[in-house]
């Protein structure tokens, strides 16, 4: 995570898309990495929850309404499953990077088919759930697989049917922009056509960048 001393690099970034659903900032230690980006940005993320038996759990700040950023990393008190698979593979990780993330469609089965279809099979859609911390359940509609395709720069679908979107209470950041580099910024520009969503992409080492407005200046995330 970098601090930007000012607003130079706000053209080079692409536009939000408004079926954004949130980004995944995977790390290897949670507690740091959300105590960096409160230092960074001036606010705090509040937990999210524990994914049970992927070993697992989040933070999270809003960057709008229905929008918001995952802090992801590993849950020590509760490791995983015997024979589950730590998201975004967190377990490998060696230090903190935006890994993918997650749109909202207005019909994820349909969604999922399209994007299979342009090179991006995220393996069909499962349900998930989890606990708030004060004991509300969450459930959602997920379609994603690790390793991801195109390695995250091509997004994920969730849908929260009748669940109130986490945004709605987080604390509130503000996003400016998102942009990608990929080696085949072609191949990846078919999957987001696809499924009808925008993202700036050039070509280069597969990766992510977000551009978030904060009361302590602007926070590159990449």
């Amino acid at each position: 995570m970098t601090i930007a001393r000012s607003p130079s690099g706000l053209e080079e970034t692409g536009p939000i898309d408004p079926l954004l659903d949130h980004l995944v900032y995977a790390v290897p230690d949670l507690a740091e990495a959300v105590a960096e980006f409160a230092s960074a940005t001036g606010v705090a993320p509040v937990p999210g929850g524990r994914h049970l038996g992927r070993g697992t759990r989040n933070h999270l700040v809003g960057l709008g309404p229905t929008s918001y950023l995952e802090i992801i990393g590993p849950d020590v008190e509760n490791p995983v499953g015997d024979g589950a698979g730590v998201p975004f593979g967190i377990d490998t990780l060696a230090s903190p990077r935006l890994v993918t993330w997650a749109v909202r469609p207005p019909d994820i089965v349909a969604a999922s088919a399209a994007s299979a279809t342009a090179g991006a099979d995220l393996g069909g859609v499962r349900p998930w759930s989890r606990r708030t911390p004060d004991g509300g359940l969450l459930e959602w509609h997920l379609a994603s697989v690790f390793p991801a395709p195109f390695d995250g720069v091509t997004p994920f679908l969730i849908d929260w049917g009748a669940t109130p979107h986490p945004a709605r209470t987080l604390p509130r950041l503000r996003l400016l922009g998102f942009r990608a580099t990929h080696p085949d910024p072609a191949a990846v520009s078919s999957v987001t056509e696809a499924l009808a969503v925008r993202l700036k992409v050039s070509r280069g080492p597969a990766a992510l960048q977000a551009l978030i407005d904060s009361p302590r200046g602007l926070v590159s995330l990449s």
